[in-house]
């Protein structure tokens, strides 16, 4: 089995939960991801082989090219793609694709040159088209004022893909005898694609174009002890609030660590910060705030007050299913949909905006830390499925079993 991704760690760490529940079934599997140190450290850590793909993921991230080069990105990632993929998917029964549309488009088209079963997968519901709300908007391609029904922006949406990604993958497409797709977008979402997050923090609204299959989140318990030096920092006093942003840049803001860390102070609470992909830190060295690297985000998580975070899927599920109360501070993409989940839950507060003030964070953190909202925390908790790897191996296995047809433009 081929896993093939390529974008933050919230596209990788969903693959390793469903190559390991896939070898736990008896599978081989490899998974293609770009080659950041951390993604191959993780995936060396649980003994799955790796096949970088592409650029530097991080390097993408921290250099916030404009938006006027997206066409020219995606052309190097496509290229990327059809070369290690092509490579890495000989022998294999099946291919699993996510991540970056021009990304997926490129796997897909793999697994269709090959012959072999494929299955589309999405980590949040933002990239299927739905009545019941609008599309995300791509840089430097707004959505009109003039446009308000949700169809009509659908209908857009798939012409800014094909105008931003089109001609790379169709070039490739040619050069390995395949046919162009006229819908870049319909050829990634497929007619039944998967959609890997939980039902209770992110329930489907079936559409009548397509079936979707929730699978659940896929998530996989984390064995990996927490440094001594944290868990000795948390064992004194009262639980601190966790900050980090994951894999976001926060070039809007340069001094959000000072920010976020003077606003839990201001709550009487001590810190721990994570570095992140923004390489966080403090300018002055007091003992109430631990900075932390690589952790493991259940373990942490667990003997926390509350995380405030950047609303990734992964980074949301995780704090829920640890029953931490959240604040989001979306940056981007789908995050401040899961901002708005976390709020219409009540397990937490969606910050208004990506650049956090004290005043701002105050008040968020305030509503985060206050009682009630740790009581509906620690309820939802129990309601968070984590077998949804699992689900998702088995009918990836099912669906080979049965020799279902590989995928098709």
């Amino acid at each position: 089995m081929l896993l093939s991704t390529y974008g933050s760690r919230g596209d990788v760490e969903p693959l390793v939960a469903l190559a390991l529940r896939l070898r736990a079934l008896g599978a081989q599997v490899r998974v293609c991801a770009p080659p950041d140190e951390d993604f191959a450290r993780r995936l060396a850590g649980v003994g799955v082989e790796m096949v970088a793909v592409g650029p530097s993921a991080r390097a993408l991230t921290k250099a916030a090219p404009p938006a006027s080069t997206l066409p020219q990105r995606a052309a190097q990632i496509v290229a990327a793609q059809f070369e290690a993929v092509t490579e890495a998917a000989e022998g294999c029964d099946a291919l699993v694709a996510t991540g970056v549309p021009s990304a997926t488009a490129g796997a897909l088209s793999i697994a269709e040159k090959l012959g072999i079963h494929a299955e589309s997968v999405t980590f949040q519901q933002l990239t299927l088209p739905s009545p019941h709300r609008p599309p995300l908007a791509y840089p430097g391609r707004p959505h009109p004022p003039e446009v308000t029904d949700n169809r009509a922006l659908w209908d857009l949406d798939a012409r800014s893909i094909d105008a931003l990604f089109g001609e790379a993958v169709n070039t490739h497409r040619a050069s390995i005898g395949l046919s162009p797709v006229d819908s870049l977008r319909d050829y990634v979402i497929g007619d039944r694609p998967w959609l890997a997050t939980d039902p209770f923090l992110d329930p489907w609204q079936e559409p009548a174009d397509f079936d979707v299959v929730q699978t659940g989140a896929w998530t996989v318990p984390d064995e990996r002890p927490l440094p001594a030096e944290l868990v000795a920092y948390l064992d004194v006093g009262a639980p601190p609030v966790y900050v980090g942003f994951g894999s976001m840049p926060m070039h809007a803001s340069a001094d959000v660590a000072e920010v976020a860390v003077e606003a839990v102070r201001a709550q009487g609470r001590r810190a721990v910060l994570a570095r992140g992909w923004a390489d966080l830190a403090l300018l002055e060295g007091r003992d109430d705030c631990f900075v932390v690297g690589e952790v493991n985000h259940q373990a942490l998580f667990r003997r926390v007050a509350a995380v405030v975070h950047h609303g990734g899927a992964g980074t949301t599920t995780t704090a829920a299913l640890a029953g931490a109360p959240q604040v989001v501070v979306p940056q981007l993409a789908d995050q401040p949909y899961w901002a708005g989940r976390v709020a219409e839950l009540g397990i937490g507060a969606a910050h208004d905006g990506p650049t956090p003030t004290f005043a701002s964070l105050s008040a968020a953190l305030g509503t985060a830390l206050a009682p009630d909202t740790h009581a509906r925390a620690t309820a939802a908790a129990a309601t968070i499925r984590g077998d949804g790897a699992e689900v998702a191996a088995r009918l990836l296995l099912d669906a080979v079993g049965r020799g279902e047809p590989s995928v098709s433009a």
